[in-house]
This record gives C-alpha cells, structure tokens and sequence, in this order.
C-alpha cells in the first residue's frame, strides 16, 4: 500500500502490511499491541488510522505513576459539589474513541488490570466508584504500545496481557524507505537527507555506543527540518541527534565524529 498525504490524514508511510492488520483488528473489535523501538511509527499509525476511520483519538502516555484511577476516572469537588470526572479510558468508552495507550508496560500492574475486561469477549468497564457498567460500542478499539527493547525486568509485560492482544512488530526501516519518510514528512529533497539517514544506520550498526536507545526516524525527522530552515547540517545533527540519545561527553564526542564524517 503507497503512502498517504493529504490535508485531513497525517503523513504515513507503510513498511508492510500494518494497515491491513489495523483495519481487520478494528472491524473484528480486536485490542492491538505495537511492538517496536521508540521513533519507529507506531504512533503516527495509530493518528493516521483514527483519522482514516473517522474516530476520535485519546492518547494516553503511561509512565510509572500511571493508575486505574487516572485512566477510570475520579470524584472532584467542583462549586461545593462532589462531581464525577471521567478518565481517558471512560470516556473513550463512552464516545466510541480510539483509546492508545503509549509505553503500556510502563504503567502501574493496577492500570493492567483495569484493561482485562476491555481487552477479552466483555468489551465491558466497570466503574467501581460509581457502581457503573459500560459496554464498549462497536467502533471503541483499544490500542497499546511497548518497547521490548527498552522495557527490562519489572516492566516487561506479563504473558497474560500479551496475550490479550494482536500484535505487530516495528523496526527500523530500510534506508530507501527511511529517506522517503524523512522526505514525506518535511518535503525536503537533497543530499542532505540521504547523509542524515546514512548516518543512523551508522549510529545504530556501532554496537559499542554506550546509549539507551540508537537514533529514531524522528530524531532525523527533526534534524532535516533545522538543515532545511538554514541551520548548519553538523550544528544541526548535533543538537537534533547526539545531544538527545546522551549526555555522556565522551559518547557525544564519538556521535560528533561521525556526524562529521557524514557532514
């Protein structure tokens, strides 16, 4: 399937046959998992689907102080009144969204939990607090992401919520594709962005780089943006690539070399 750019959907460049797995997940109400390192697409796929289906999207970026209640809902007190608040996850229930959570495993095992009856033949919520039942329409589907990279130890998911789930994995794509995203996304033709992506596939083949995580396409996305605004290509690989994945001075000298050897 060829790319799509238009006024009303984002910019999306398919690797496989992701958007096929989507559209049949989402017409058979089946949860989906996005399996990949950061910067890979997973989000943009799940913007440019919401879009591409007519739903509403509400995103959701877990981190390690994410609860059931953040996502269920709460009761405030508003005008001397206690009122009840629905979380993201309520509301998307409520409004037939597209519910994505980011980075799953980085929340709280509570916030799992609240998902199972979402996540199997109920497709049902039960708002303890208010002794509520809601039963998911048909056009709710709930997306999650996980970067199995990443995620070491206590945040790798569990099997039992794995296995809720259809999944696709993302990596990296090849440079022929990589450039025509980064082209796709800014617009900007040259010798410059085949440099940038030559450059990741550099970063991310140097085994011995002490970072967390190698370059994204985002990462490159945005260095192309500073070159193609005026900004100095090294000054900008400098601060849209190496400064990002380190902070280690001796790790920024040797991303510095190789930008300059590639700039």
């Amino acid at each position: 399937m060829k790319s799509v750019a238009t006024g009303k959907l984002p910019y999306y460049r398919p690797v496989g046959r992701e958007l096929e797995v989507f559209e049949h997940a989402y017409s058979n109400r089946l949860p989906l998992l996005l399996k990949g390192p950061t910067g890979t697409g997973k989000s943009r796929l799940v913007e440019f689907m919401a879009a591409s289906l007519g739903r509403p999207l509400i995103n959701v970026a877990c981190h390690e102080e994410t609860s059931a209640v953040d996502l269920l809902g709460r009761y405030l007190i508003s005008g001397g009144e206690t009122v009840w608040n629905d979380g993201p996850m309520t509301r998307a229930v409520r409004e037939g969204a597209i519910l994505y959570l980011d980075e799953i495993a980085e929340a709280r095992p509570d916030t799992l939990v609240a998902i199972h009856s979402l996540t199997d033949h109920r497709r049902s919520l039960f708002l303890e607090r208010k002794s509520e039942e809601l039963n998911a329409p048909d056009e709710f589907m709930l997306v999650a992401s996980f970067n199995p990279g990443y995620q070491k130890g206590t945040r790798e998911m569990k099997p039992s919520t794995r296995q809720r789930f259809v999944s696709i994995s993302f990596d990296y794509p090849s440079a022929e594709t990589e450039i025509e995203i980064v082209q796709g996304e800014t617009g900007f033709e040259g010798p410059s962005i085949k440099a940038l992506v030559r450059l990741a596939q550099h970063i991310r083949k140097a085994q011995d780089l002490p970072i967390q995580e190698t370059i994204s396409t985002r990462l490159i996305v945005d260095a192309a943006r500073l070159i193609q605004s005026g900004l100095p290509p090294r000054l900008a690989c400098q601060v849209a690539i190496a400064e990002p994945l380190t902070d280690d001075r001796d790790t920024l000298n040797a991303l510095q070399d190789f930008i300059a050897l590639h700039f």
